[in-house]
């Protein structure tokens, strides 16, 4: 088997994965998935084209997710080396998707040749690849607890006609229009200009359908203020002996006094880092929560809220320590607590070590300090933030897992999205925003994202950024308080619009194939 093929797979998977932040060169991945394609059609076996989707893959998802390594920089158990072999480990089981994708795809068009005699692609099988893809990339976000990274959907942010499509099919079928715009320029290049203006046409109806279906923003709530705090204190800054004291400083500082109108004040991700809440053993204890409180709330005007990420504790009767919460609490101005949400959607490897009695004993340990694992929360929540509405919470990673961040039986009015983005390097911090903006996309909703050390934002409803702070830099992003569309299509029928794309495409591929013969 010859290796030119494979080299012009994997250097064709390395130059798609710009197409996503923070290079957004989203013509480049069009090119890249028309290569795939090509590669896909030509393949002589099905063990061929298996093996050219897989070492794709491999080039695509290792670029991609290049920032993964940085978080290991800050483990004191593991050396940073290792961060470039998980890297590779976990492409090399991400490529599986689009190595299958690409088998259906062949299938396809071999079932097509073999019927009718036609050798020449055809919109036929562009579309069963587009389909094929859309069902494996929504594998992805499911299969060992999912991993959804940057979906092909997220690279069409910077075309906001096409992105905003995201509200009626959502993201995973809008990953599959990047396939079929590649497959526009496959099919113009093996000069189908038939098949190709079909296709070129569909997706322009698209946009379409988006500027007609999807209603305009609607003007920000002029009498509340949403603040959006930044300390830019990172990992390396956490084993310093004052690393509690400073950083809370720090976010009081940030959130700035009382003013006129009421204001919902947000922090980043698990940065209060003494207990908050009472009730634990005595000596569990370092400082008196109520000091704790009473210092967030120092500030706080007496219409005002701050919603904290911090920790909670899980004992049993006998006061030991059973797991730990990523958790949220809103605050008042008298330092009391609201209810807690936990995180649901734990981080394998960084919340918590799979298989512990195994893994632990060959030295590996999780990313996230501590050796007490996390325990997850129920699933979305809806909470009610008094004088703000209804707060829907999605900590960090949890806010990639389209389809699954709002609680459907109580549709917020915003969603709240803190991380801490400090391991992530500088890839990882603008590839996670962009996706949180595909979310506020699909709901409707406007997000408040909080990091430490950047890209925080207050996002609208068409996922556009109202306000934000830079990466690497201390400050606030303050604006009137956005409003949330009416439901979308997509929030109403969640990925179940994934799987109705592709049916519909498949039908329609075998509509052609029949008239081929």
């Amino acid at each position: 088997m010859s290796s030119r093929p494979l080299l012009i797979a994997l250097v064709a998977g390395m130059a798609s994965a710009t197409g996503f932040a923070p290079l957004d060169l989203w013509p480049v991945l069009i090119l890249g998935l028309a290569v795939l394609l090509w590669l896909t059609h030509e393949a002589p076996t099905l063990k061929a084209v298996l093996l050219r989707g897989w070492i794709f893959g491999l080039g695509h998802f290792t670029v991609g997710n290049n920032w993964i390594q940085h978080a290991f920089d800050f483990q004191d158990k593991m050396p940073p080396v290792l961060g470039y072999f998980a890297v590779v480990a976990l492409s090399l089981l991400l490529a599986l998707y689009p190595a299958i994708a690409m088998g259906l795809a062949w299938r396809f068009s071999r079932q097509v040749t073999s019927r009718a005699g036609w050798q020449g692609p055809d919109a036929g099988f562009v579309l069963a690849a587009v389909a094929a893809w859309i069902a494996t990339e929504w594998l992805r976000s499911v299969i060992f607890s999912g991993y959804p990274w940057n979906p092909l959907g997220v690279a069409w942010l910077p075309l906001h006609s096409i992105a905003q499509a995201g509200a009626l099919i959502g993201t995973y079928a809008l990953s599959g229009v990047m396939v079929l715009a590649a497959g526009v320029l496959y099919l113009a290049f093996a000069r189908d200009y038939r098949g190709a203006g079909a296709l070129a046409i569909t997706i322009g109806m698209l946009g379409i359908a988006a500027r007609i279906f999807v209603p305009a923003a609607p003007a920000a709530d002029a009498t509340r203020l949403v603040r959006v705090v930044q300390p830019n204190i990172g990992q390396d800054a956490v084993g310093e002996p004052d690393y509690n004291a400073r950083l809370l400083s720090r976010l009081v500082w940030g959130s700035g006094r009382a003013g006129a109108l009421p204001r919902l004040i947000v922090w980043p991700e698990g940065m209060v880092n003494d207990w908050v809440e009472d009730g634990y053993p005595r000596n569990w204890y370092r400082v008196d929560p109520r000091a704790i409180r009473a210092q967030i709330a120092s500030g706080l005007g007496p219409d005002d809220r701050v919603l904290i990420g911090g920790t909670a504790l899980f004992v049993d009767q006998q006061g030991e320590a059973t797991g730990v919460g990523n958790a949220i609490w809103a605050v008042d101005p008298d330092g009391m607590l609201g209810p807690r949400y936990d995180k649901a959607h734990l981080v394998p490897y960084g919340e918590y070590l799979p298989m512990r009695t195994i893994l632990a004993p060959l030295g590996l340990a999780r990313l996230v300090m501590g050796d007490v694992d996390y325990v997850p929360g129920p699933g979305p929540r809806t909470l009610p933030i008094e004088g703000f509405g209804k707060a829907g919470m999605q900590i960090c990673y949890e806010i990639i897992f389209s389809g699954q961040v709002v609680d459907r039986a109580d549709r917020p009015d915003f969603l709240f999205n803190p991380s801490n983005d400090a391991w992530f390097g500088s890839w990882g911090p603008p590839q996670h925003l962009a996706q949180a903006r595909m979310r506020a996309l699909e709901e409707g909703l406007p997000i408040l994202r909080a990091t430490p050390t950047g890209i925080s934002a207050i996002i609208d409803a068409h996922g556009r950024l109202v306000d934000f702070v830079p990466p690497g830099q201390e400050g606030a992003a303050e604006a009137p308080m956005p409003r949330p569309l009416p439901p979308t299509p997509f929030s109403r029928l969640g990925n179940w619009m994934a799987a109705i794309a592709a049916a519909l495409l498949l039908m329609i591929a075998i509509a052609i194939r029949r008239a081929r013969r």
